[in-house]
């Protein structure tokens, strides 16, 4: 494989098509993580009208075993959606997600309670989790490639940042949905009919994402691999070489310490501070809001910074970084609202930096043949079996230890050896093509210099 620039020649995209076509993505983006937050911020709710009886933090820990099992499904998700994207290209397999979460989560929205359907109530609800995960599998690594193969080379980190930014952006809308409902209508009403309105929101807001997915072109990383081989030569997991092999295993151990922090931050946080340090709902609804805003607005300035000094020094920032503050941020988030708010600030700045990462890194890692589904495989392993059942072993390790600290030490672990694991066997990919390499090779850096590859795409 040739060592100059390969993107040098890459045919030039217009910043309107690049605009719409981020967009597009973003937006399906938003609408996959507001209808997963909503869940997670109605865990309490959903712990009452579905797993009636017992005290009110089993009722919790069944509501967020129901939510750490879609996450089980996520890798059938990846690998699915994965597999179609690679083969019949990105637009197609990313309408495909978007259908199919608008459908499940309108679907838990009309779901009868246990008091009407007795155990048949929890069995749905957990099916339509399940079809919630497959869909999740595919969205976040399409997603990111998506807006990666359209992105200037030397700009991927941050136009890639707004991944994690528009998923903070669709968990906000989420919990604000809630905290909403929460001031204009009794408990005693939203415990009745009102959780179910912003499931229902799903389906106009599905219907947005895939309209304007639908009138996409295809990323041009993908049309030029498209003129060397045709569908019918295109088999993803055919073209998995050793190495790609050993990047899914690390794509594994970054994405699911990554995502443990993010749930923590987007699903466990508000069942901590409400049922485990007694705030209100309202209270910890807008801890939470406040908190996701400055987490939003720090992801572009990770992507910036990854762009400036490399993905590697930017995930190892964070990773040890989060290690040595989780326990101060859980001890401070036990000293009333105002260090509860001080404790989230203090989190949101490694986290940010991790979930960046974790947005770009995967894509660049494998070549276009089999980038989204080699990514999509590896990130949902990671996020199904270690992020996805945070939130409930976090409820656990609270309810049997009784320290409130213990969620802090088991995060502070994860991302200690997972950040020995990537200063050992992470590779630096900034500065990687993404455009077609030959089967059996691994993209190579198309530049020995930073200012040579800003002379080149500017």
């Amino acid at each position: 494989m040739s060592t100059g620039n390969p993107d040098a020649a890459a045919p030039e995209v217009d910043r309107r098509s690049r605009r719409r076509s981020v967009v597009a993505a973003l937006i399906g983006n938003v609408m996959e993580f507001f209808d997963f937050a909503v869940y997670g911020f109605l865990a309490v709710v959903i712990g009452q009208v579905f797993f009636p009886g017992g005290s009110a933090t089993a009722q919790l820990l069944s509501a967020l075993a129901v939510f750490g099992v879609a996450f089980l499904f996520r890798p059938l998700g990846g690998a699915v959606f994965g597999y179609i994207s690679d083969r019949f290209g990105r637009r197609v397999s990313l309408s495909g997600a978007i259908v199919l979460m608008s459908l499940s989560t309108a679907a838990i929205g009309i779901l009868p309670g246990y008091a009407t359907a007795g155990i048949f109530a929890p069995i749905l609800l957990v099916a339509m989790r399940c079809l919630q995960g497959i869909s999740v599998g595919g969205e976040f690594s399409g997603g990111s490639t998506f807006i990666a193969e359209y992105a200037p080379p030397n700009r991927r980190g941050l136009w890639v940042s707004m991944m994690s930014s528009s998923a903070a952006l669709g968990t906000l809308l989420g919990s604000g949905s809630v905290l909403l409902l929460g001031s204009l209508i009794s408990p005693e009403a939203m415990n009745s009919w009102g959780w179910r309105i912003p499931f229902l929101v799903a389906i106009p807001m599905g219907a947005l994402g895939v309209y304007m997915r639908l009138r996409l072109d295809d990323t041009p990383v993908f049309e030029e691999m498209k003129k060397e081989e045709p569908a019918e030569r295109r088999s993803p997991l055919k073209t998995l070489t050793r190495r790609d092999v050993g990047m899914i295993a690390l794509t594994f151990v970054f994405a699911g310490a990554t995502g443990l922090g993010f749930y923590y931050y987007t699903t466990y946080f508000n069942s901590y501070f409400t049922t485990t340090l007694g705030f209100e709902r309202s209270t910890a609804i807008t801890l939470n809001l406040v908190g996701l805003v400055f987490y939003a607005a720090l992801c572009p300035l990770a992507g910036l910074l990854s762009d400036r000094i490399g993905r590697r020094r930017t995930y190892l920032t964070g990773f040890f970084a989060m290690a040595v503050i989780a326990v101060p941020a859980f001890l401070l988030m036990g000293l009333g609202p105002v260090g509860a708010l001080l404790g989230l600030l203090l989190f949101s700045l490694p986290q940010a930096l991790n979930n960046v990462m974790v947005s770009i890194v995967p894509v660049e890692l494998f070549t276009t043949q089999n980038r989204v589904t080699a990514g999509a495989i590896g990130y949902n392993l990671g996020v199904g079996i270690i992020s996805g059942t945070g939130p409930l072993v976090a409820a656990a390790l609270v309810a049997g230890t009784g320290s409130a600290l213990a969620p802090g030490f088991y995060l502070a672990a994860i991302v200690l050896v997972a950040g020995i694991v990537i200063a050992a066997a992470l590779p630096e990919t900034f500065r990687r093509s993404l455009y077609h390499a030959p089967v059996g090779e691994s993209p190579e850096s198309p530049a020995t210099t930073d200012d040579t590859v800003r002379s080149t795409h500017s």
